[in-house]
């Protein structure tokens, strides 16, 4: 599979994206996945809806970069993170890792890493909005704390 990232305001069919990830490599004996999806309720302010913003080029190089160090770290076979942007509603899906590898141990792990990595280090910049206004999302002390636990200190903080 040549695509590893892909940055794109379009909905993704998660079924489709674990297919093409794992076709034709038979070595596969796992595939891990998350999805991530917009919620209803930022904080305690009801969201009406979120906008995610990037840069193009930077954003994919950056996670190119995670899924590299996901390979060195875990004996994978393949990586694939999918990451809309624009404006999205909640209940949408925003973001799909997606790893595969001989036993599961290995999958779990490394989409784990790669979801801990994505909240804290890809350059994306989240805006919500609700019945009060619109604010930018703030990084979470929680995300960095699980990024810390892979030995990585988050570059936010």
């Amino acid at each position: 599979m040549a695509d590893r990232v892909s940055i794109q305001a379009a909905d993704f069919d998660v079924g489709q994206e674990l297919e093409r990830l794992r076709e034709a490599d038979h070595r596969v004996g796992a595939v891990c996945s998350f999805v991530g999806t917009v919620r209803a309720a930022g904080g305690a302010a009801e969201v009406l809806d979120m906008e995610l913003e990037h840069y193009p080029g930077m954003t994919e190089k950056a996670i190119e970069a995670m899924v590299d160090e996901a390979h060195r770290r875990f004996d994978i076979y393949a990586a694939r993170v999918v990451h809309r942007v624009g404006v999205l509603k909640p209940g949408e899906q925003i973001v799909l890792v997606a790893v595969t590898s001989s036993h599961r141990g290995q999958s779990f792990q490394a989409c784990e890493f790669l979801m801990d990595y994505l909240k804290t280090q890809a350059p994306f910049w989240k805006k919500e909005r609700t019945p009060q206004g619109e604010q930018w999302v703030d990084a979470r002390v929680s995300d960095d704390e699980a990024l810390a636990r892979w030995g990585i200190r988050a570059s936010n903080a």
